[in-house]
Parts: structure tokens; sequence; C-alpha cells
């Protein structure tokens, strides 16, 4: 089975868990998924089957969406709700004052992973380090948040809810935590939901106990909205249809003359194309490089 299945995950799973879970309900051998997803915080998870594994590498839009509960006045190891405390602080934050710290916040910034995150340093993960109650140096990394805005907030109990849209490698403990003290106090996220990954919206997606009651009863349906193909990871580049011929050329590993395809006269080199047949059927990934169109990764 090759594609896309749209996991709803829940808290208490690992984006490991899932894919082992996935693995065995469904007998894949080659499972991967699109972006690991905290054990704490639910939402969409895009878990890869067969050749679509093979996108990993090359999946043209990595871009989240987030809402993200958060409460001031509080800080914690892991910088969420879940972890050691290591500070309480009066906090008397206004609506209004949150809400222009918040521009700060929205556009390119730059973020220091925190300790308990999966970056490897030395060939060790951070959160192995923070466990061995050590802190190494990180540096800091740019991101983009392209939104940020504040759904609520409750100024008596210091606490509220943000919809934060951002690019790939955004930590959202990190972005609360630095508003909190660009505020002149602390905070932690106290909870956390994804609803959109790679261009996969949460409300498509389906529960592992969903999907284990679905094989069960032998009602598991690939056509549903659950189930994507492997070209709908790659929805953002155009489609370029090719004939009998050069689709049998090309999927063989040979390039196009750009000159007898659609794309004469307009083409850009570097451009990625998604390359169908005359049927519709997606062949592989090509990019243009000068007259030709050479075969980009094939699926």
């Amino acid at each position: 089975m090759n594609g896309v299945i749209l996991i709803h995950k829940e808290k208490d799973f690992t984006s490991f868990d899932v894919v082992a879970v996935v693995r065995k309900l469904l007998g894949q051998k080659k499972v991967g998924h699109t972006g690991t997803l905290d054990p704490n915080a639910t939402g969409i998870l895009p878990v890869l089957l067969g050749t679509a594994t093979k996108a990993q590498d090359v999946i043209p839009c990595h871009d989240k969406k987030y809402r993200a509960e958060f409460r001031f006045g509080l800080a914690t190891d892991t910088l969420d709700i879940w972890g050691k405390v290591t500070e309480e602080k009066p906090s008397c934050v206004s609506r209004e004052q949150l809400e222009q710290a918040l521009a700060r916040f929205r556009g390119e910034i730059e973020q220091l992973p925190p300790m308990y995150s999966a970056v490897s340093i030395d060939g060790k993960r951070l959160y192995q380090y923070a466990r061995e109650g050590k802190e190494v140096e990180r540096k800091t990394r740019r991101v983009t948040v392209y939104e940020l805005e504040l759904i609520s907030f409750d100024e008596s109990s210091q606490s509220g809810i943000l919809n934060i849209f951002c690019s790939n490698g955004t930590y959202i403990r990190t972005l609360i935590d630095d508003l909190a003290r660009s505020l002149g106090t602390v905070g932690v996220m106290t909870d956390l939901v994804r609803y959109e990954a790679c261009g996969y919206r949460l409300e498509d997606a389906i529960t592992l106990d969903q999907l284990s009651e679905l094989t069960g009863s032998g009602a598991f349906d690939p056509g549903s909205a659950y189930f994507r193909s492997v070209e709908s990871i790659f929805a953002t580049y155009p489609e370029l249809i090719v004939s009998d011929k050069q689709a049998n050329r090309f999927v063989n590993g040979n390039p196009l003359d750009i000159a007898r395809t659609s794309l004469r006269g307009g083409s850009t080199d570097g451009t990625i194309y998604r390359v169908k047949d005359r049927e519709g059927h997606f062949l592989s990934l090509g990019v243009t490089a000068g007259e030709e169109l050479k075969l980009y990764k094939h699926f």
C-alpha cells in the first residue's frame, strides 16, 4: 500500500508509537511520518506508507498550524505544564500588553531549541542530555511565524489560547516561553493541538482506535478522506502531462526534451513538476534543467 494515512494522534503516544501501531495494523513494512509531535500534544500526524516513505526528504511543504493553550506565572524545565517546576512568579499581564507583544513574534524570528527536544548535538539528542541533568550549548535557529493570533486571554488566571501558523522547526513551547519573558514574566504551554500539517487537515484524520476497528472489520478504505495518494504530498507543485511514449521514457530515467512538452518556451531551471501520463496517473517528480526535464524523484 502506497500513500499517506492521516492519523489523529492522541496523548501519551509518541510519533514512533503511532508508526509502530500503523505498521502492525496494516501489515506494512515501510512506514514513516512527516514530523514529530510531542507525546503530550495531540493532532494530525501524516503517516507515510510504502513508496511514500521516499518522500520524507523532498516534502515541499512542512508548514504547520497549531492551537496552543498557555499560562503565565509558571516555568518548568520542559517549558510545558508536564515538566518540573523551576520558577513561579506573580504575573499581571493585560490583554492589551499581550496583543502588543505578539507583534514581535510574527515573521522571521530566532529560537533557541529547548533542552527537552529531539535536536541532535554530537550524535546525542538534547532530551538525553537533559535527562542526565546536563545543559549543552545550542545555536539559535531562524523560523517563520506566518500568523500568530490571540483567541482568548483571561487576565485573572493569566491563561489563554493562541492560533499559530508557522514553518517547520518552530517550537511552540519556546515561543510561549519567549513571549512570557518579553512581558517580564514566565510561562508554560498547557495544551497543544496540531490541526494542519504539510497541507493535511485534522478534520480528515482518524484515531488509531478507529483504524484498528476498520482493519479488524475489513472496512478499511484507501479511498476515504483519511487516506491520500503519494501525489498529494506534492500538491503545491505544478503538474505536467506527457504522452505515453514520453511517460515510458521518463520513468526509465531518461530526460525529456522540453521543446516537445507543453513547457516549451516557458520553463524555468530548477522548477519541479508532478509528471503525469495522459490518463492522469502520477509517474514521478521531474525538474527542469536547461532544455531538458530530468527525473527528480521516482515513486
